[in-house]
């Protein structure tokens, strides 16, 4: 089999889609990004970087909180309007039911399944990104995007992003356990 070679791209299939919240000039604020991960776990942290123009860095880094709520697929239309406009130019406030948790200054978004509280650990400035670290103080979701009392991915059906070709996509069904799939491959 012949592999071609391609030119380096933010291609890790496939991307996280989030709308990041902060308070900026004293309202909500939500950007759209796909370029957010996990970093640890315990304590439990996420990355999120955006590019240094983006007006909602000003209210990270003025509040140090931020939120990552994470949209359903019925949410794409609106989900892609937040990457599309800019807080500066527009008010976001009013496009979602927000509410504040532990340390009300992370505005979230109610319609989303589920919703990470952080307070900034961390900014570091990479090639014109600012690349907030934060740690998860809080987790809220509905009873109805739980199955024994963890959040389940299916009920929530997440919006994902895949690059170059800018699409928004949704999970399919399981395929397998983890730490246990692969241990039929193990030597006796």
């Amino acid at each position: 089999m012949a592999k071609v070679e391609l030119a380096p791209q933010p291609a890790l299939y496939p991307m996280p889609l989030v709308l990041v919240g902060a308070n900026v000039d004293g309202k909500p604020n939500y950007l759209t990004v796909a370029f957010a991960g996990i970093v640890c776990w315990k304590p439990p942290m996420v990355s999120l970087a955006l590019g240094q123009r983006h007006y909602t860095n000003a209210g990270i880094k003025a509040n140090r909180t931020f939120s990552v709520n994470i949209p359903s697929v019925d949410q794409v239309q609106v989900t892609d309007y937040c990457g599309l406009v800019s807080g500066s130019q527009t008010d976001k406030s009013g496009l979602f039911r927000n509410f504040y948790g532990q340390l009300q200054t992370a505005p979230m978004i109610e319609e989303c399944p589920l919703n990470l509280e952080c307070k900034l650990v961390q900014t570091l400035e990479l090639s014109g990104q600012d690349v907030f670290i934060g740690e998860i103080v809080a987790m809220y979701t509905e009873e109805k995007y739980l199955t024994d009392g963890a959040p389940d991915v299916a009920k929530m059906e997440p919006l994902v992003f895949t690059m170059p070709d800018n699409n928004y996509w949704r999970l399919g069904p399981a395929v397998g356990k983890g730490w246990s799939t692969g241990k039929g491959l193990k030597k006796a």
